[in-house]
């Protein structure tokens, strides 16, 4: 197809992947273009950093690019990317988390303060980050996939392959996993 066909906005998500696999490069950057921003926002939201979301984000597409050929199209191409960056994401903030240690043990961390509102607000936003990353699966990838991929109920059940009903239980038994883990005085 000419280069301009892809910059129409009806262009479907399967007839993208049929040309990228076809070894169409543009097509593959309209997917980059229209899906960025779920996949940056899924990964901003697990990660809380700005920088790490946007590496996320890079290495997500690299994997998508890689893996095009395993997309079965039976669910939104932005489920599937969103999928890839909550994993990714999670992964990044588990090695992180490991760094983080490190750092600690050998007193590489600074003690400069944060003005007071900012430091609550990252402080509540990373017990949701930690207790959602503490969750065991299938409950953790099905909040995140709710509440930071932004994907519906029915986009989780086409993408992860499971049953709408036994999504809905999921995320309700994370949700409830979720309220035991997170203080109170943590979110207010």
């Amino acid at each position: 197809m000419a280069e301009a066909a892809w910059d129409h906005a009806g262009v479907e998500d399967r007839a993208l992947v049929d040309a990228v696999l076809a070894g169409d490069r543009e097509a593959f950057r309209l997917i980059v273009e229209r899906f960025q921003g779920p996949v940056y926002r899924a990964g901003l939201r697990v990660l809380g950093s700005v920088a790490d979301a946007e590496d996320v984000a890079q290495e997500t597409f690299v994997t998508a690019f890689r893996s095009l050929g395993s997309y079965r199209g039976d669910g939104p191409l932005q489920a599937w990317l969103v999928r890839i960056a909550t994993r990714t994401a999670f992964r990044r903030r588990s090695q992180r988390r490991q760094a983080s240690d490190l750092a600690v043990a050998t007193g590489l961390t600074s003690s400069a303060p944060d003005p007071l509102q900012s430091a609550l607000a990252d402080e509540r936003a990373a017990a949701v980050r930690s207790a959602v990353a503490a969750l065991d699966d299938p409950y953790r990838e099905v909040v995140a996939l709710r509440y930071f991929g932004e994907l519906s109920l029915d986009e989780i059940a086409t993408t992860t392959g499971r049953n709408l009903n036994t999504i809905k239980t999921q995320v309700r038994r994370g949700l409830q996993r979720l309220a035991g883990a997170i203080h109170p005085e943590a979110l207010s």
